[in-house]
């Protein structure tokens, strides 16, 4: 059974950073299989959308709205996705969810809240 366990939210001022994590298990992020992993988020309202991603192959894309701010990372060894995120904004306040893009089927963490706030 395939887990993504998302950690590092929390609460945190406009221009702060926070460091997400995501744990997979049940599934070895390093295989061909997987073309994809990254994060997703949701505020309040809104439509998911993205906010990063890496490819099998190790290329990035960001959503306009973070580039510059937010970094996505993995580990293979460790089985762990990362959003380094700095320069928070207010609009960053969210649902952060992990996600991993398989071959046949798509996996999603639980999310964990970022929230911006002074």
């Amino acid at each position: 059974q395939v887990q993504l366990v998302e950690s590092g939210g929390g609460l945190v001022q406009p221009g702060g950073s926070l460091r997400l994590s995501c744990a997979a298990s049940g599934i070895t992020l390093s295989i061909f299989s997987i073309r994809a992993m990254g994060w997703v988020r949701q505020a309040p309202g809104k439509p998911r959308e993205l906010g990063a991603r890496i490819t099998h192959g190790g290329i990035t894309n960001y959503a306009d709205s973070v580039s510059g701010r937010f970094t996505v990372s993995r580990d293979s060894a460790e089985n762990m996705v990362y959003l380094q995120m700095n320069n928070l904004k207010l609009e960053d306040t969210a649902v952060y969810y992990c996600y991993v893009a398989g071959a046949g089927a798509d996996y999603w963490g639980q999310g964990t809240q970022v929230t911006v706030s002074s």
